[in-house]
């Protein structure tokens, strides 16, 4: 279950970046076009709840933690976006997959976990696949869209651990509205410095971000509820796929030459991680059946 979820959320997530990519290129602001990519989440999920009767289930006595997820995360899609913008569908998405690489670091530096040498060296290889893609003696790649996407890629490790924490209490829409309350405040704040008139297609391409972010963010949250980060993260490599697919259908753009050699790197480093870290929660597993 958790796997189709999370291949789901794939996808979805894959015709956001679409989207945003398209929203921005029209002249839509950054801020702005964060600003209503999270506003409509808060009304629709009190509309939700509330028709349901339900509404009992958006509280929280953990407000603390769902606000200090909310500023990594208002942070990680400043600098997610970002990267789309300025680099290509299949580029940034290739660089986001380095989060399995940065969560193996801040695993090792945040929670002191001990990182044997399966681990440190799928971290090594990975960075050989930035280094191959990014080339920064000069190559295809604009060096800042590169710092930027790994960047992204850096804080959505820190968000899955954050998650991942909050997913022991709480419902997969609970994290996501609070997502959503607190975010929006600074972006509010934002919006007379930078907000503008929009056409129609503007309009309905601000629409379709907010739509498909909202359902790939609950897709994200249920899968982290259902399965381990190191069980599902693997369906993640699908969205390279789709990214390509879109890339060159909606904006006639493949990745260039490099990216076709650093993203096995990259993608195989991500593997041999979730395969280490799965093995290593059966050893836990058996050791605890064990006592």
């Amino acid at each position: 279950m958790a796997l189709l979820i999370r291949l789901g959320a794939a996808f979805v997530l894959s015709i956001m970046l679409v989207f945003v990519k398209l929203v921005t290129q029209s002249g839509v602001s950054l801020t702005e076009t964060l600003f209503w990519r999270q506003l409509p989440t808060v009304p629709i999920l009190l509309l939700w709840f509330g028709t349901r009767g339900e509404l009992a289930t958006l509280g929280s006595t953990r407000l603390k933690a769902h606000a200090g997820r909310a500023m990594t995360g208002l942070a990680g899609m400043f600098l997610n976006f970002g990267a789309v913008t300025l680099l290509p569908l299949a580029v940034a998405t290739t660089f986001n997959f380095t989060s399995a690489i940065w969560a193996v670091v801040l695993s090792a530096l945040l929670l002191k976990e001990k990182i044997g040498p399966w681990r440190w060296g799928a971290v090594l290889l990975g960075f050989a696949g930035v280094l191959v893609m990014a080339q920064p003696a000069g190559g295809h790649v604009p060096p800042f869209g590169a710092a930027v996407a790994l960047g992204a890629a850096f804080m959505i490790a820190l968000i899955s651990i954050q998650i991942r924490d909050l997913a022991q209490t709480e419902h997969p829409l609970t994290i996501v509205f609070w997502f959503a309350a607190f975010s929006v405040v600074p972006l509010a704040a934002a919006m007379p410095f930078v907000m503008s008139g929009h056409t129609a297609y503007q309009w309905t391409l601000l629409g379709g971000l907010a739509m498909f972010g909202l359902l790939g963010q609950f897709l994200l949250t249920a899968a982290l509820r259902f399965g381990a980060v190191a069980s599902v993260i693997v369906m993640d490599y699908s969205s390279l796929i789709w990214a390509t697919l879109f890339g060159w259908w909606v904006f006639d753009r493949l990745p260039p030459a490099t990216t076709w050699l650093g993203a096995p790197l990259i993608v195989g480093a991500g593997l041999l991680i979730a395969w280490r870290e799965h093995r290593l929660s059966l050893q836990k597993a058996r050791a605890m059946v064990g006592e």
